[in-house]
């Protein structure tokens, strides 16, 4: 039988790519972002690609939103299978230089999108005695590289909050599973720079939306607790703990520096 997935922030980037990887596979996939036109266009990729697409309309900052989205959902497909937190976005700079403003947007977004996501589907997991939460974080939810402190700080969240679920739910046939991409190629980083109002300069691997999507199609197929679509960016997580200072001198040159615009 193929699965109900529901994507949060699938407009775009790791949301879209993953959408449209499921539907190839003929998965039912609810969609939500607040562009209702791009939503469209990815529900309707979706159909072409063998699946079906719901796009709802909806804000992750808000709980009524991630209520009657997951709702819609449900009342559409019959149930759901699992719910993919990865509506988000990122500013980057010192935090002295960040304005508070800016950094309750990211806490709203990035940490309370996801927990009213999640909160949303789990009370449907109950019922159904099964699904699944996937939190897309970051890598840098693992280990912060410079001038990401506020954006990281976001990611650090969603991987403490993930991993408290994943303990009460052991046992269950809940499954909860992080993903931590490294820097990806789509338009977050415009988004970053706009945001921002500075261009910045860095360097260090990268990957494709596509090959995010692809590890969270084997996830959800195989589910595991945590998700490396760059394998090599596990090691950094090992060389932090055992030597923090010295990881310190090696994320330095992947620091997402600012450069004027």
């Amino acid at each position: 039988m193929a699965k109900v997935i529901a994507i949060t922030g699938a407009s775009a980037g790791i949301g879209r790519a993953t959408a449209l990887r499921l539907g190839r596979a003929g998965a039912s996939v609810a969609i939500c972002a607040r562009r209702r036109e791009r939503l469209e266009d990815v529900a309707l990729a979706i159909e072409q690609a063998g699946g079906r697409g719901l796009p709802v309309v909806a804000d992750v900052t808000s709980d009524q939103d991630m209520q009657r989205f997951v709702a819609d959902a449900v009342e559409r497909f019959g149930r759901l299978d699992a719910m993919v937190c990865n509506a988000g976005f990122g500013i980057y700079g010192e935090i002295d230089r960040i304005a508070p403003a800016d950094m309750r947007e990211l806490l709203d977004v990035n940490v309370m999108g996801t927990f009213n996501a999640a909160r949303a589907a789990l009370p449907v997991f109950r019922r159904q005695a099964g699904g699944h939460l996937v939190v897309v974080s970051s890598i840098v939810g693992k280990r912060g590289i410079p001038y990401l402190g506020a954006y990281s700080a976001t990611k650090f969240a969603q991987v403490g909050l993930s991993e408290c679920v994943r303990a009460e739910l052991e046992g269950s046939p809940i499954h909860v599973s992080v993903v931590y991409p490294i820097s990806t190629d789509t338009e977050f980083f415009d988004v970053m720079v706009a945001r921002s109002g500075h261009a910045t300069r860095a360097s260090g691997p990268r990957q494709s939306a596509d090959r995010v999507a692809e590890r969270i199609a084997r996830a959800l197929a195989h589910p595991t607790p945590e998700i490396y679509p760059y394998r090599l960016s596990r090691a950094l997580t090992l060389l932090n703990a055992l030597a923090p200072g010295f990881c310190d001198r090696v994320v330095k040159r992947w620091g997402r520096e600012p450069i004027d615009v």
